[in-house]
């Protein structure tokens, strides 16, 4: 039987309101073995695989993991930096500025595989006397692959508390206005610095085809996303595209897909792309890598001259702003005196 928890009663009645920002996870080191334990929690979880698990199960521990851990592992080796995964060093930074930003709000940082967890967030929140948690996914796009999955990790924490907090949860923020400006704003300034090159792509993380048939509303969203940019930007529809990338297995995914893109417009006489990947809040391993080394590689092949990535909004001041403005909205009405009694 699971441990039941709940904030001890000598805990403060904290007044602060609590923000958990949650990202999807890293592996600890560059390493086959971090990898493999990293992507084996991942890759378990019904919301990304969801597949009977006995035949997925052999498949994963069989087949997979030891053929993909090795060489996952030499990725993240290629980008990892001083501080970590950039995944981590990006994210606490985040955390870290928009804690800053908000006098009244103790903001933390949680991943869906891995740690910190949403288990190990939650219960220092309660520790130090917050009943108040707002939930940010750190996904402007909903997907059940990603956001349904940080709901699950709440859920499956919260379900053995005896006194639960007040929650409220972000589904996305695919179309905030503030967000919008940021990303916007930070593709003008790469063009300032940078120049700017024949076509924008927008980038984003596919998910299986059947995924969306069967009623999530991603691609519907990214395709806003990047609509509400691309206005923003005041660009014409043949000075942009949307792609997918990162599928996996066999099964058809999100079409039409960056790496494939690339190569026919490489063929068909593009010579320079501007890629930005507006799904991901922060750099990563499928930003840094996959776009700006892999499918750089891919599209100079192909015959292109120049592929540039413009890099995530980070902890830039762009993204503490569209991060305030989100915050602002979904925590509108509370207080700064909690209503709840833990006396």
């Amino acid at each position: 039987m699971s441990k039941r928890y709940w904030a001890p009663a000598s805990a403060s009645n904290n007044p602060a309101i609590g923000v958990l920002l949650v990202n999807l996870g890293t592996p600890e080191a560059p390493t086959a073995s971090a990898v493999r334990r990293y992507l084996a929690q991942f890759l378990h979880d019904w919301r990304v695989v969801d597949v009977s698990r006995w035949l997925w199960c052999l498949l994963l521990h069989g087949i997979i993991l030891p053929l993909r851990s090795r060489r996952v592992a030499r990725n993240y080796a290629a980008i990892w930096g001083a501080q970590g995964s950039p995944l981590m060093a990006f994210s606490r930074g985040l955390s870290h500025a928009v804690d800053a930003a908000l006098p009244g709000h103790e903001v933390a940082l949680a991943m869906t595989y891995g740690e910190p967890s949403v288990r190990t967030a939650l219960r220092a929140m309660a520790e130090r006397g917050i009943h108040r948690v707002l939930v940010l996914p750190l996904y402007p796009q909903y997907s059940a692959t990603t956001t349904g999955a940080v709901f699950d990790a709440l859920a499956r924490e919260l379900m053995n508390w005896r006194d639960l907090p007040e929650l409220r949860f972000v589904r996305d923020y695919h179309r905030d206005p503030a967000w919008v400006q940021a990303m916007a704003g930070s593709i003008r300034a790469h063009w300032q610095a940078q120049g700017r090159a024949e076509r924008l792509l927008f980038s984003f993380h596919g998910i299986p085809q059947r995924f969306a048939k069967a009623g999530d509303p991603y691609p519907q969203q990214c395709q806003a996303s990047a609509e509400a940019i691309a206005t923003e930007l005041g660009l014409a529809h043949g000075d942009w595209s949307l792609t997918f990338q990162s599928r996996f297995g066999r099964e058809p995914w999100l079409q039409p897909y960056t790496d494939v893109s690339l190569r026919e417009w490489a063929a068909a006489g593009l010579a320079s792309v501007d890629v930005v990947c507006p799904g991901f809040a922060v750099d990563c391993l499928e930003t840094l890598e996959e776009i700006a080394v892999e499918n750089r590689a891919t599209f100079i092949a192909a015959g292109g001259r120049s592929l540039n990535y413009i890099a995530a909004l980070n902890a830039s001041d762009g993204q503490v702003a569209a991060m305030q403005a989100v915050i602002a909205h979904h925590t509108s009405g509370w207080s700064g005196n909690a209503m709840h009694d833990h006396a």
